[in-house]
């Protein structure tokens, strides 16, 4: 009788971006590679940066229900909600020891472009969306001392819809995952569950 052949531990990146659809398997191969980097050592971290915000009953379900999966299939990670403030989180959260996870940058992009939230409007050095907190996301994967996985999803692939609001997110989000791209050693290209990679400079 054969036995079943085990995984193949995936090479960890100083710092990773992985893109796709809904349900190409995004998140796994982030949480596969968070995994990964736990196992190797008992004094290792991973945090989780979540940047989807509850703004309704079908959200909040999808939300608890995401955490529980998480849970059970990685116990070992730290969540931490930030919809705003990705930059500002990442550089004071990561460390030589910790893995953070950014889930996902497309959520984030839709918390800033969407009508201002409270917590944004309060604060006038964040009310409006602007090239600042990109080059601010920017630097801090560039310079974060321990590994940075970024997920987010590629939606110019098909037809964009009509309306001016929508054809300037997909501008937006394509151009945001154009310059993440660049500062980052890894892109992956996730289609049904598997792992097509655009760029490698490890």
């Amino acid at each position: 009788m054969s036995s079943a052949s085990p995984q193949p531990v995936l090479k960890l990146a100083r710092s990773e971006l992985i893109l796709g659809g809904q349900k190409s398997g995004k998140s796994r191969r982030a949480e596969t590679l968070a995994r990964n980097w736990l196992d190797q050592s008992p004094g290792r971290r991973a945090l989780l940066i979540a940047t989807a915000r509850p703004g309704d009953q079908e959200m909040r379900l999808r939300i608890a229900r995401h955490q529980a999966d998480r849970a059970a299939r990685l116990p070992g990670m730290l969540t931490l909600e930030e919809p705003l403030a990705l930059a500002e989180t990442l550089v004071r959260h990561s460390r030589a020891d910790t893995l953070v996870v950014v889930d996902c940058l497309t959520l984030w992009l839709t918390n800033w472009m969407l009508p201002m939230p409270p917590e944004a409007a309060q604060n006038p050095a964040r009310a409006a969306f602007n090239g600042e907190q990109v080059a601010m996301l920017l630097e801090a994967i560039a310079v974060a001392p321990g590994p940075v996985v970024l997920v987010g999803n590629e939606i110019g692939l098909g037809v964009i819809p009509l309306g001016r609001e929508v054809r300037a997110f997909v501008d937006a989000l394509g151009q945001l995952n154009q310059d993440v791209a660049r500062v980052c050693q890894r892109v992956t290209l996730m289609a049904a569950g598997l792992p097509l990679t655009l760029k490698d400079a490890v």
